[in-house]
């Protein structure tokens, strides 16, 4: 079981994860999640780093979806000045959002990979849809209220996988 939670890739952050990464991968669709993987979860803009991110993703021809548990407001005020598709109060790791995104991308599972800093939502939703699922550490050490609680159970998941040889950095 624990399995599901075990990203299929890792890496420190979303600047690591080039065209030419995704596309030796055979990855044509990005799913990724925005608070503490894109930017701090209070930062309501996309940074200039992030802006030329999305760009080169766009300029290689990948599709891009942000997918957020976070509300509208929040989702949309950053994914819409950067013409990003977007859905919001997504309910990860359920299915419904990703199965949304990859209907809208019209890309098969192969094709697609789930970008997130969190193992119980954007990487155990991602492998329980057959997706490619890339962990990358978050931006910011603060979370919001929800996500404390996640980090918690999280941390012992992630000291297992240490343990065993499958994650590789530090804290």
């Amino acid at each position: 079981m624990l399995s599901e939670f075990l990203p299929s890739d890792q890496v420190k952050d979303v600047f690591e994860i080039t065209p030419a990464y995704l596309k030796e991968r055979g990855i044509k669709g990005v799913i990724t999640d925005l608070d503490n993987t894109l930017v701090a979860w209070d930062q309501p803009e996309a940074t200039p780093e992030i802006i030329e991110w999305f760009e080169s993703l766009k300029e290689a021809g990948l599709q891009v979806t942000i997918i957020s548990n976070n509300n509208e407001d929040r989702v949309g005020m950053f994914s819409t000045p950067l013409n990003i598709p977007f859905i919001h109060n997504a309910k990860k790791p359920t299915q419904k959002a990703f199965r949304q995104a990859r209907k809208t991308m019209n890309l098969p599972k192969e094709e697609i990979v789930v970008i997130g800093d969190q193992l119980l939502t954007d990487v155990l939703g991602g492998n329980r849809a057959g997706l490619y699922t890339i962990l990358v550490i978050p931006v910011v050490e603060s979370d919001g209220f929800f996500t404390k609680f996640n980090r918690m159970i999280e941390r012992r998941i992630m000291n297992y996988f240490k343990r065993k040889g499958k994650l590789n950095w530090e804290d």
